[in-house]
């Protein structure tokens, strides 16, 4: 009979719990020292706060916020003129290769 180990992961990152590798870090010291308070103050160690600090800072959030979009929609007449003013300045200097249709 085979038997299967599970291993746990992070629900959602995929990667395994049990897996660990020693690494070096530089930190500045007055950084170090504010991690340190931010850890006691939420009863964790050093490194489980640094570790869910870098996984969240490589979770994907390559998508923009969309109030950030709906923001860069709202472009009045006056600046929508100007960038195509200067989209046209920018064709019209270019020397070296013809002007890329936009």
């Amino acid at each position: 009979m085979f038997r299967t180990s599970h291993v746990p992961t992070y629900e959602s990152h995929g990667i395994f719990v049990d897996i660990f590798v020693a690494t070096t870090v530089h930190i500045p010291a007055a950084l170090l020292k504010a991690v340190d308070r931010r850890a006691r103050a939420l009863g964790l160690s050093r490194n489980r706060l640094i570790v869910r600090a870098l996984e969240r800072a490589v979770t994907d959030r390559s998508a923009w916020p969309p109030e950030f979009l709906e923001q860069l929609r709202r472009v009045d007449q006056e600046t929508e003129q100007a960038v195509d003013d200067l989209l046209a300045d920018i064709s019209r200097a270019r020397r070296s290769k013809p002007p890329r249709a936009l």
